[in-house]
């Protein structure tokens, strides 16, 4: 597809809203026009810029290699607009848009819910859709914009930093008379599915337990607590989820679970966005250590 004229830049706001609501009626219905304008706008872009900027699936638009690079430079002309409009009214400067982030469940509700609602009281204007599921999102695809994960980046399009390390430790119902632990004959464990009986917490309550019975499994922290909470058995948890769940305590057995390191990572092409940077330096005030 060859450019044909030159780039309208009020097309960028139709643009931003097909990639922010996937179909060409949501986008229409975000900033009031009909869809066949969103259509024809989008098709004049294309057209400018002379890529395919969507791809059109079932499920609705999803946007190409060549509409991921664009969406940055768009997000950023339209915060820059947005301070621009401010400036002119005599406005506070105040940050504004969305961001998308993405961690397992447990973490979280956890550990990151506090600290999102801390931002969302300092910065109103910016919407966070935190996206928790055992799925690894892509940077490099704009699957989201900052990631949190138990595994480093290695893709040199992110850029990343340890974040903390996460205790471990091994939790029982309290009121109950536990068992007599030793190798862990006539006891009942928790513990991770079978795809993800490699993870450490799941190595380590078998070597030092290996007698016990597995008595449930699940890939969700969340539902382990819930579980060793009614009495199901022990279970190896993150301590901020262990320590907050009631009615279950830590049990020594005279050896710590091994703890997890926690990365952040983000695409190098959102490092001068204003929003990510705020939310970024709140998550490492809370979080690092």
């Amino acid at each position: 597809m060859e450019p044909a004229k030159a780039m309208e830049w009020s097309d960028l706001r139709v643009f931003l809203a097909i990639a922010r609501e996937g179909t060409l009626g949501g986008a229409a219905r975000s900033l009031g026009q009909t869809q066949p304008t969103m259509g024809r706008r989008l098709r004049a872009l294309e057209s400018a810029v002379g890529h395919t900027l969507f791809q059109r699936t079932a499920d609705g638009f999803v946007l190409t290699d060549e509409g991921n690079a664009i969406l940055v430079h768009a997000e950023r002309i339209e915060e820059e607009a947005h301070a621009l409009q401010r400036q002119l009214a005599g406005q506070e400067a105040r940050l504004e848009g969305m961001l998308r982030l993405s961690s397992s469940d447990w973490f979280g509700s956890h550990v990151l819910a506090p600290v999102l609602a801390e931002f969302g009281r300092l910065h109103p204007r910016i919407c966070i859709e935190l996206l928790t599921d055992a799925r690894i999102y892509s940077l490099p695809r704009r699957e989201a914009d900052m990631v949190f994960r138990i595994t480093p980046f290695d893709e040199p399009e992110v850029i990343s930093r340890r974040l903390l390390h996460m205790p471990y430790g091994l939790y029982g119902p309290v009121g109950s008379e536990l068992p007599r632990l030793g190798d862990g004959a006539g006891t009942r464990v928790i513990t991770m599915d079978l795809a993800f009986a490699a993870m450490p917490d799941a190595v380590w309550i078998k070597r030092v337990l290996p007698n016990a019975e597995v008595a449930f499994r699940s890939n969700n922290r969340d539902v382990q607590a819930r579980l060793c909470a009614k009495g199901a058995g022990l279970a190896v948890l993150p301590c901020p989820l262990g320590d907050e769940t009631p009615g279950i305590l830590r049990v020594d057995v005279g050896e710590k679970p091994p703890g997890r390191d926690t990365y952040v990572g983000y695409h190098r092409d959102l490092r001068r966005l204003t929003r990510m940077r705020a939310l970024l330096d709140l998550v490492i005030a809370r979080l690092a250590n």
